[in-house]
Formats: C-alpha cells, structure tokens, sequence
C-alpha cells in the first residue's frame, strides 16, 4: 500500500507559483521549480511536467535513471524551444527532482537545487545535491552550512533545465525497504525548515497529510517563496 500526499502553495509575497509537481501512475513523482520573468518560470516547469506526462505515456518498460534522464533531457530541448519562439520568455529555466520506484529500487534524476529524500529506519538522508552556487561554497569549504542560510545568493543556481543545449543530468539509484517515506520538495521548503524539522513531520505516525503540514510549517516559519512537497509512504508490511 502506497500513500501519497501533495501540496504548493504561491506563498505571501509571489503573484504567481512557479513550482510545478505530479504524479505519475506508476509510482512516478516530480517536483519543478521554474525561473524567469513575465511568468516564464512557471511555463519552464509546467514544460518539464508535459514532457515527462508525453514522454511516459501509454509505455510499458523498466524504469532506470537513465530512462528519467532522458526526460530532463527531452525538456531541456523543449524549454530552449519554446525560448527561441518566445523572445519574451528568454532565459527561463526549471530545477526537475525525478523519482520513481522499480521493485526494489528507488531511481532518480535532478537538476537544480528543489530535493529528494528518503527517511529509512529513521534516518532522514537527503539523495540529491543541490546545483547552487552556496552549495559548491559550502562543498569548498568557504562557508559553514549555517552560514549558507542565510547567503545573499542561496538562490543562484550553476545548473537548470532550458538554459543551456549542453545538460549535466545527476542520476542514481539506492535499495529501498519496507516502510520507506520518501520526499521531493522545492527549495521554498528546504530554506527555511532544518532536515531535524522535516525528519519530525515526516515521522508523525499520525494519519494527516504530512505535506500539507510541511507546506503550513514553512510558511508559518517565514517562507516567501513558492513552497512545493511532495510525500510518498510506502507500507511497513
């Protein structure tokens, strides 16, 4: 038995969402969080979803990361498209968070700075790294993760779908078990609440709708931004 839980919320500032997410039967889920102007982000993300909709449709076949990696790709070549068209949409682009699972395993693929995670036997570990400038800083050793919180420019990122022809796509996969909760979410969750307050939420026992929860707490927190997660409870028996 599967449990899935979905929510995004424009948050108090934005006029629009740019986050875009889904899922796909079966077992699929996506988060996007696109970028740009004149409401160009939420095309570029809501591109990434078609793509990923068209590309999966009607196909009876393995899932792998490399099968999900090639729908970054494919939107990748789509958002340049619609940019070339579309003077005035220029320059915008999308984060994409991949997850699906393939019997016991779980495979992925990712760009950009929205996450994946999975809480297992308790321990909440994040799969995903993020493609953002503070995080190379970070990795470097030129700054502590504390002071990458609060960094003028933890929103900058080194890598997204649609802005350039040439893609680096992460890719991986990792042994899933029984009981398994796995989270994809957009950045305008991750920066204002610590994995110890995610971890928490994610391990209520209680039969409420832990994204929902997530998303509440976020902007309870001071969450400006679009904030998006999705929550996938595999049964423990």
């Amino acid at each position: 038995m599967v449990k899935v839980y979905k929510a995004t919320d424009v948050g108090p500032v934005r006029k629009m969402n740019e986050d875009s997410l889904i899922s796909i039967i079966p077992d699929t889920y996506i988060v996007a969080d696109g970028m740009g102007g004149h409401a160009a982000g939420e095309i570029a993300s809501h591109l990434l979803i078609k793509t990923a909709q068209d590309f999966l449709r009607g196909r009876d076949i393995v899932y792998s990361e490399l099968l999900l990696k090639e729908i970054i790709l494919k939107a990748n070549d789509a958002i340049l498209a619609a940019s070339e068209r579309h003077s005035e949409y220029m320059g915008m682009g999308t984060t994409a968070t991949i997850f699906h699972r393939e019997g016991t395993l779980g495979v992925w693929a990712h760009v950009g700075d929205s996450r994946l995670y999975v809480l297992q036997n308790g321990v909440l570990k994040q799969i995903t790294q993020d493609h953002s400038l503070v995080e190379d800083l970070v990795r470097n050793g030129t700054i502590t993760e504390e002071q990458a919180r609060t960094h003028p420019h933890k929103n900058v990122l080194t890598r997204a779908v649609g802005v350039d022809e040439e893609l680096l796509v992460d890719m991986g996969n990792f042994a899933m078990q029984k009981g398994d909760k796995i989270l994809l979410c957009t950045d305008g969750l991750t920066n204002v609440l610590r994995d110890e307050e995610i971890q928490d939420v994610l391990q209520e026992q209680a039969s409420v709708d832990k994204a929902e929860v997530l998303v509440a707490k976020a902007l309870a927190a001071g969450g400006l931004d679009n904030i998006t997660a999705i929550v996938v409870e595999y049964d423990e028996k």
